[in-house]
């Protein structure tokens, strides 16, 4: 049975035969189930992505599935399946065959290494592997003042295919977690404890493989600083996407009227400082707000530099000047390069022909258009998790004291879509291309506004700012990942942890988390409860 097809056949079978015998297969309770099927009676908050994106399915394959636009259509679910084949198999080195082209340097061969059960990274511990699947981290290298650096790809990678070698030496890199204790002592008035920890990350300096260059110049080894951020979950990245520039526009123009500090590198006196690229879109994926469109968002963008795949509008490698000049004069590599690449042998001086290969903006192209376009199809129609038990007394009440407190001031609770005719910086598709799922003029329910916000953590996040992470559907991550981490950096094990790591004397959240302090136990459970259920 296919995945996709659960719910549907679910449903069949229960007009045949009594419910209760397929709940536990489909993930529902009697009651809920009542409840899914009865059009008349579902409360709008259920459909967390709209009547076009949301999927009731609250199994362990929750985060899979398609939104009913895909569904709808069968050439679409094809190109939908074709597209989830791409995100789960490994690629390989081979210059042919099927998911060929990875490398020559790279930091995952598939994408569901990053991201488990469709979601959230895990925790890690110790050893940096990145063959383990679940571990969602990518590796944040900068200088002392948060600036990138350049000798490195944003995302610094970790593995190299043969000869070559990678430019940070992975088997070096540990993570290590350190107890903290907020002013609070970890204690809640009534006496109930938490705990709060934190990663810190070592590399040391014979790990790089190329020199630790930024902005401006050489950065000493003692300023290099090293952060973690994990991916988060990617269903209902096509229904964010189909929020209206103009509305996302509205909501910073409203919290900047409200006095609410905003990211001045993004947003300043009623207008966009940055957009993305030469465009006008507004940056809306990603923790650091880096991309714009989600044509060209990480999803469309990680299928390439995570691989380093190539594709027809992307020719070249996720690659940097200074790694090909360290590379084309390494002995190692030059002994077998010719060896491995023959093609490549185009001038007779290795270096330069090391260096050219490496640097060239118009290689064979190793992922097709339609193979890019299915993988689109599949990106932007995953569909959003239903939310639970929303008439339950406890999470009513949570749902309550989540606004009371001020929760929902951050992580709003609903945007309705514009038209959703999207644009494609890149040309590669063209507006309202209709290879694609739209989801126009849907009442949606992440949890989010979508802007950066400062909680000043301990270790915190490169520039401090954050992006709201949409809360839809997390209180499945246990069911769908193995894991329950939280935040950027999977810091947060559990909702009160996320919650209490909010709770710095400078942080945007302050008046909300000292709020959710002077709960007693039961409203503060009651609050968890509302959150697991959205």
């Amino acid at each position: 049975m296919k995945k996709h097809l659960i719910y549907s056949l679910c449903m069949s079978a229960a007009l045949m035969a009594a419910a209760d015998q397929f709940m536990d297969s489909c993930g529902f309770d009697e009651e809920y189930f009542k409840r899914c099927y009865d059009g008349h009676r579902v409360p709008e908050e259920y459909y967390a992505g709209g009547k076009l994106g949301t999927a009731f399915n609250t199994t362990s394959v929750a985060y899979e599935q398609p939104t009913p636009v895909v569904d709808d259509d069968a050439a679409m679910t094809q190109r939908f399946l074709n597209g989830e084949a791409l995100f789960e198999k490994p690629f390989t080195a081979n210059s042919s065959g099927v998911r060929y082209g990875l490398g020559p340097l790279y930091i995952r061969t598939s994408c569901l290494h990053c991201h488990p059960g469709y979601g959230h990274g895990k925790r890690i511990e110790g050893a940096f592997n990145t063959n383990q699947i679940g571990n969602g981290y990518l590796l944040v290298i900068t200088d002392e003042d948060d600036n990138y650096l350049t000798s490195l790809t944003g995302m610094p990678q970790t593995r190299a295919v043969a000869p070559f070698k990678a430019p940070i030496d992975e088997s070096k890199i540990m993570i290590g977690w350190q107890e903290y204790t907020d002013e609070w002592g970890n204690k809640f008035p009534d006496g109930e404890s938490y705990s709060l920890i934190y990663p810190e990350v070592t590399i040391p300096e014979d790990a790089y493989y190329v020199p630790l260059i930024g902005a401006k110049g050489e950065v000493p080894y003692a300023k290099v600083r090293v952060r973690l951020e994990s991916t988060i979950g990617i269903y209902g990245t096509g229904l964010l996407d189909a929020i209206s520039d103009s509305d996302l526009k509205a909501e910073y123009v409203r919290q900047e009227q409200n006095g609410v500090p905003l990211n001045p590198a993004i947003f300043r006196n009623g207008e966009w400082v940055k957009t993305y690229g030469t465009t006008t879109h507004p940056l809306r994926y990603t923790y650091a707000l880096s991309r714009g469109p989600l044509q060209d968002a990480a999803g469309a963008n990680a299928i390439w530099n995570i691989t380093n795949v190539t594709r027809s509008d992307r020719r070249y490698h996720y690659m940097t000047a200074a790694y090909a000049e360290v590379a084309s004069k390494d002995a190692d590599v030059q002994r077998d390069f010719y060896t491995l690449f023959p093609a490549w042998n185009k001038t007779g001086d290795v270096a330069q022909d090391i260096y050219n290969y490496l640097m060239n903006k118009e290689l064979p192209v190793e992922m097709s258009d339609e193979d890019y376009v299915d993988f689109m199809v599949w990106h932007r129609g995953l569909a959003v998790p239903a939310a639970r038990n929303l008439d339950d007394a406890d999470v009513k009440r949570g749902k309550t004291l989540f606004t009371e407190i001020g929760c929902a001031t951050c992580h709003r609770p609903t945007w309705t879509t514009g038209d959703d005719v999207f644009t494609d910086p890149n040309g590669f598709f063209a507006d309202g291309d209709s290879r694609l799922p739209r989801y126009p003029n849907q009442k949606i329910w992440p949890y989010s506004d979508m802007v950066q916000h400062r909680l000043f953590m301990v270790n915190d996040i490169r520039t401090g700012w954050c992006r709201t992470t949409p809360l839809w559907g997390r209180g499945l991550s246990e069911k769908c990942t193995g894991a329950s981490d939280r935040l950027h950096d999977c810091r947060a094990r559990t909702v009160i942890e996320a919650i209490m790591w909010h709770g710095a004397a400078q942080s945007d959240a302050r008046w909300s988390v000292e709020k959710f302090r002077t709960l007693s136990k039961d409203d503060r459970d009651a609050v968890v409860e509302f959150i697991e259920s959205i």
